[in-house]
């Protein structure tokens, strides 16, 4: 499982993407973040400037996304379903991918669940949950 800290997440996605570009040879992990790298165009300039963007904070409270969390996110989910842990996230993610017609529309309704469980977690100082993510996935698939 890849638990990055953020600096080693962002220097991922600048490292793919300038190996990307000057066609040079990605590992299966820099594959995986290309994909998401490609579905994203509106975040290529950001990973084209690594010094201006390496260190920067996005605030929501500013109306900030930040691209390098929805990045890690979409790379989350793609590990999860690649080993289907937690167990049924595959099934719950192709009944979304039938639901929206998109496989990445049924991306951002399991990152939207992902984060809701992440969230309580942290309010409640306690572990994940897959119950939560569980839920929140099958009102979204139904």
């Amino acid at each position: 499982m890849f638990n990055p800290s953020r600096d080693q997440a962002r220097q991922l996605f600048f490292d793919t993407w300038r190996k990307y570009r000057q066609r040079e040879i990605l590992s299966g992990m820099e594959d995986m973040a290309l994909e998401v790298i490609l579905l994203h165009p509106e975040y290529q300039a950001i990973l084209a400037d690594e010094d201006r963007y390496r260190d920067k904070d996005y605030l929501p409270e500013m109306g900030d996304t930040n691209p390098f969390l929805h990045m890690s996110m979409h790379v989350a989910i793609k590990e999860q379903l690649s080993i289907d842990q937690p167990v049924g996230i595959r099934e719950r993610f192709e009944r979304l991918l039938k639901k929206t017609g998109s496989e990445h529309d049924a991306m951002h309704q399991i990152m939207e669940c992902l984060a809701e469980m992440i969230w309580q977690a942290q309010r409640s100082q306690s572990a994940p949950d897959a119950t939560i993510y569980f839920d929140c996935l099958d009102r979204r698939g139904n």
